[in-house]
């Protein structure tokens, strides 16, 4: 990190700010990308459809007789649900910097302000007697939305190549103590892909250009020295990461300086792995209090994730099951034992349960891991977590398979049988589970799953630490949505191997 000037602690929050450079202007110009975009897809599907269900010819829409509407042709019909449907997208900010490039509110949005176009549009055709070809928006609709949220996801792609290389991010300045400036500086270096990143950091007390403990961040001056730094560093956002050792007011001081519309604020609280849904703001007397619900489980969300269990699970046996036959004469014949592996877990509610792998060791594999460990071979996993690159015990059938997770495929049954889920925290050994600190036991609040966010999250490359916070946050925090995201990933990160399997 280069400091190119240095700033003066002394310096107040009012001082002039002649070095401020031209912020980067990437949200606009990003937000255009799209809106271009879009509006090719749709002018693409809305007239395509239309050509399609009625060719190229001249076709009114039919207007019933006591409409007080005259009939025009779907051609102008075609042009204004375009741009409406342009409005909506709008309407419901899904060109906005703050959902694009990561989680799934972007395309929530996209397919809220879609369905709501087509809700409006058969309200309006009802009440003004006018006869809208069904066939016509049954095509238009589910295509305009697949379309629209597979170019969203290119676009994604495209940003988070350019957010790793650290452009079309947010410049943050982190305002706060040290420890929870380090706190935070650490939380948004685990993923530059969400667009945050920092370039230096306002505490109560320090050196100009030393550096934030554990980090390369250097520190600008104190929280006096704000507007100075901002000036240095170019950043856009100020985030807050602590107000204890803020003067009074501090905070608002810091809004009302900031540039409308160029400069943002952000509150960073440290709550950590908590979703969206569950924080609630509700403002009493001028004070903003944060509520956090605790996790609930209802029953209709029990029931929902189920039958996603059931259906994929069932259907997914019926279709492999070719491939099942095979890897078990494959297995059968390569080495000597059993063709499945059979293993004690600990599942729901600290239940155990047997689960099922096709055996990818020797037959004397648990008997050899005492040695294995004796002699300190281990070079992945991590302090709870057994896990050696190349692990003499593994066949080299089953180092084929655990290469692509087939070896895990016979935990569709355990999902049939109701003791896994398809998603969900990682299934322990029953050994694993003595050395748990307390709160890890909340992670069997839900049943283990054959894949989950530890395994999308970096799987034996993770740190004891980052398992349990991917599992907990995965627990408390579950949603369908969720679960379809990581499958999603799951199998792009099977066609795509990195790490070793279970």
């Amino acid at each position: 990190m280069t400091v190119t000037a240095p700033v003066d602690d002394a310096s107040p929050s009012t001082s002039p700010t002649p070095l401020l450079p031209k912020p980067d202007a990437w949200r606009g110009r990003y937000a255009m990308r799209l809106r271009v975009t879009d509006l090719l897809v749709l002018i693409w599907v809305v007239y395509g459809t239309q050509i399609i269900w009625f060719g190229l010819g001249r076709v009114d829409v039919s207007v019933r007789e006591d409409s007080r509407i005259n009939e025009f042709s779907y051609w102008l019909f075609s042009a204004i649900l375009v741009v409406i449907w342009m409005a909506a997208l709008a309407l419901v900010d899904s060109r906005s910097d703050r959902v694009v490039g990561t989680g799934t509110t972007e395309y929530t949005r996209v397919v809220r302000a879609s369905f709501g176009v087509f809700g409006g549009i058969a309200i309006v055709a009802f009440l003004t007697r006018v006869d809208v070809a069904r066939g016509y928006l049954v095509i238009a609709l589910p295509a305009g939305v697949l379309l629209l949220v597979f170019t969203r996801w290119l676009w994604r792609q495209w940003l988070v190549a350019q957010r790793q290389m650290g452009r079309y991010s947010a410049q943050v300045l982190l305002v706060g103590s040290r420890q929870s400036v380090a706190h935070i500086a650490n939380e948004l270096g685990r993923t530059p892909t969400a667009g945050y990143h920092v370039v230096g950091a306002c505490v109560p007390s320090g050196r100009v250009a030393e550096m934030i403990p554990g980090t390369d961040i250097p520190i600008m001056g104190n929280v006096n020295a704000i507007d100075r730094a901002i000036a240095i560093t170019g950043a856009d956002t100020i985030a807050v990461t602590s107000t204890d050792d803020l003067p009074p007011n501090k905070v608002k001081e810091i809004s009302w300086s900031l540039e409308g519309g160029q400069q943002h604020l952000v509150l960073a609280p440290s709550i950590t792995d908590i979703a969206g849904p569950r924080i609630h703001t509700r403002p009493v007397s001028g004070l903003p209090l944060i509520h956090v619900e605790t996790p609930r489980f209802t029953s209709g969300q029990r029931f929902s994730k189920r039958m996603m269990d059931l259906t994929i699970a069932g259907v997914g046996v019926v279709i492999i099951s070719p491939l099942l036959l095979v890897l078990a004469l494959v297995v059968r014949l390569s080495s000597p034992g059993p063709v499945i592996f059979r293993q004690s877990r600990v599942g729901h509610h600290g239940q155990e349960f047997e689960m099922l792998k096709f055996r990818s060791m020797v037959v004397d594999a648990e008997d050899r891991l005492a040695d294995l460990k004796a002699g300190l071979a281990q070079d992945a996993g991590n302090e709870v977590l057994f896990k050696m690159t190349n692990d003499p015990r593994v066949t080299r059938v089953g180092r084929f398979m655990r290469r692509y997770s087939l070896d895990e495929l016979p935990q569709l049954f355990n999902v049939l049988g109701g003791s896994m889920s398809l998603v969900g925290p990682r299934p322990p050994l029953v050994s694993e589970v003595a050395s748990y600190a307390e709160h890890v036991h909340r992670r069997f609040l839900a049943k283990p799953g054959i894949t989950g966010a530890w395994q999308v999250g970096g799987r034996s490359t993770l740190s004891w630490e980052d398992s349990v916070r991917l599992d907990l946050g995965y627990v408390e925090n579950w949603s369908l949505v969720g679960d379809v995201v990581i499958l999603l990933r799951t199998a792009k990160a099977t066609l795509a191997p990195n790490g070793t399997s279970l």
